[in-house]
């Protein structure tokens, strides 16, 4: 430490929620965030990974243009702390000798002082970085800010098992500032905490977690940027699933000014949610920021009186508001007066438009049209994915003229084993509970009646009927139908497919936890035969730790059973 080393250091944590590929915007919000850092005397702003470009940018980052347009937005926000102003450190892509680099700039006093490249690029699940990124040839040393040396390793770099951590702080690091694009799933917050622990142990100092906000796809980024302290205790905490610029003061030794050490004196201490509230949170911002960063002005869905499109229905409103929701009524002969009401009820309780469009004539002309071709056969699931299908293309119809997205409501456990009907239920262009187990609905549905989550747009109290949450589930496609008649029932149902989609469990272990060995075997057969669907469907939020999509990547002609 030299004498002239300040024992001061303001640091302004931007959560942010920018949009891929939306440059200027992005530029503009974070030139936005610096004035607002700058009003409260930071001495650096802080911004999330890949922040210019927006993230994850996926294969936009092989366009040429592409990259050199962030990198000259990066080099404009640069210029701009000429002013005096507080410094930067911003996520850009950038091209070098070295190769494609996911990276980091420091700017002060209106110059680029560094950049520092991604040394651990991470390729499972939802992340394919090795197929765009070069790594670093190297772990890069400590960047000298105002007379403070900064370790700056990005997002997954902290995550492996490289010691990079380790290396910055025997090169002379005093505090490691980590961005980070690291999305949601349940308990991730927990996750986080546990690995940047980890390696306060390993390095022996603070760290600084900066996490985006916002939803990008089938990605939800929630936030809920935090600091570790050296002695290992929570230094702050920013809120979850909301935007914010938070200012921390870091001031060098301990409580007596003592010591070369850095800690957290002054920060946020926000809340992080309980469970339902989290997914709930993440499946409402995921839906908004789908149909607001993709320009539909309103939502369209076809609301059955039963639980899973009422509480898309739900998300729907809290999401964009009473007056961005359609809901429509497509009832047929089986429809029971029953799901009449609750429907109807729960679009009041809402306060959408609520309009009732009759499939019988559609349905019967479909059956008429097909009856030389189907003399002779027995009626079936045919027909009643007949009845699906009406619906289907009413709801695009619908979309179509009106330009409404159709928010599509199939949950987990139907698009497991097949239960959901290919261009019938499943048309649509964002399903928000796509990876909610049908249990996991049900628990989101009692949840949200009894609490308004912060952000919602939705009126308080009982928004979904108690009696659609009661009642036996089916798809009313014939008479008397529930889903029990050909499932086991869903709480059994959950629990197996957890174990094979989740955790990769095998039949045997299974049927160890005490599940009839047939229907283990029948409900892995079913989830391997339903893939070609699951590759039509429309993405959704991304929930737990292993979607459908990104995280499993099965092959659709599959033969292998287990046994």
């Amino acid at each position: 430490m030299t004498s002239s080393a300040p024992s001061t250091l303001r640091i302004a944590v931007a959560q942010l929620n920018p949009i891929v590929g939306d440059i200027a915007g992005n530029l503009a919000k974070a030139r936005q965030a610096r004035a607002e850092a700058a009003r409260h005397r930071a001495d650096l702003v802080f911004f999330t990974e890949l922040f210019i470009a927006g993230y994850p940018p996926e294969d936009l980052v092989l366009r040429t243009s592409f990259v050199a347009s962030c990198e000259e937005a990066a080099r404009a926000l640069a210029a701009d702390t000429a002013d005096g102003g507080p410094g930067v450190i911003v996520g850009v892509p950038l091209k070098r000798a070295s190769g494609l680099h996911n990276s980091i700039i420091v700017a002060d006093h209106g110059e680029i002082i560094a950049e520092r490249h991604k040394y651990d690029l991470p390729n499972y699940g939802e992340f394919d970085e090795k197929r765009v990124f070069q790594a670093s040839p190297e772990i890069q040393g400590p960047v000298n800010f105002r007379g403070i040396r900064l370790g700056i390793p990005i997002c997954e770099d902290i995550w492996g098992d490289f010691g990079v951590c380790e290396t910055l702080a025997e090169s002379g690091a005093e505090i490691l500032l980590v961005p980070n694009g690291s999305p949601y799933y349940r308990g991730k917050t927990d996750v986080r905490q546990q690995v940047v622990i980890r390696q306060v142990i390993e390095s022996g100092l603070p760290i600084l977690y900066a996490n985006q906000m916002g939803g990008q796809d089938d990605l939800v980024f929630d936030g809920a940027s935090f600091a570790i302290g050296a002695d290992r205790s929570l230094a702050f905490q920013m809120s979850q699933f909301e935007e914010a610029v938070m200012v921390t003061t870091w001031k060098r030794g301990d409580a007596q000014g003592e010591g070369d050490g850095w800690r957290c004196v002054d920060g946020p201490m926000s809340r992080i949610p309980e469970a339902e509230e989290a997914d709930y949170r993440a499946c409402m911002l995921g839906l908004r920021d789908y149909v607001n960063k993709n320009g539909f002005r309103n939502v369209v869905l076809g609301l059955s009186g039963g639980i899973d499109s009422a509480l898309c229905a739900a998300l729907a409103v809290d999401a964009l508001g009473e007056e961005r929701l359609h809901a429509i009524m497509l009832p047929y002969r089986y429809t029971s007066k029953e799901s009449l009401t609750d429907a109807e009820a729960c679009a009041r309780a809402l306060g959408c438009r609520y309009d009732t469009v009759p499939i019988a004539e559609p349905v019967e002309g479909f059956t008429h049209a097909l009856s030389h071709l189907f003399e002779g056969t027995q009626e079936g699931i045919t027909e009643e994915n007949l009845q699906s299908r009406s619906r289907g293309v009413i709801l695009m119809a619908v979309s179509n003229k009106f330009g409404s997205m159709v928010v599509t409501t199939g949950n987990k456990s139907e698009m497991s084993v097949g239960y959901a009907t290919l261009y019938g239920d499943m048309n649509g262009g964002f399903n928000p509970i796509k990876d909610l187990y049908k249990m996991q609905v049900y628990k989101l549905a009692a949840w949200r009646n009894t609490t308004v989550p912060p952000g919602a747009l939705g009126p308080s109290g009982e928004v979904i009927p108690q009696n659609i949450i009661d009642k036996a589930p089916s798809a009313e496609l014939r008479e008397n139908q529930t889903d029990q008649d050909s499932l086991p029932p869903y709480p059994v149902l959950d629990d197996i497919l957890e174990c094979l989609v989740e955790h990769e469990m095998s039949t045997e272990e299974i049927v160890a936890r005490g599940h009839p060995r047939e229907t283990v075997t029948r409900i892995e057969h079913l989830l391997y035969v339903a893939e070609y669907k699951r590759r039509q469907a429309a993405p959704g939020v991304k929930i737990t730790r292993k979607n459908f999509g990104r995280d499993r990547r099965y092959p659709i002609t599959n033969r292998y059973r287990d046994g």
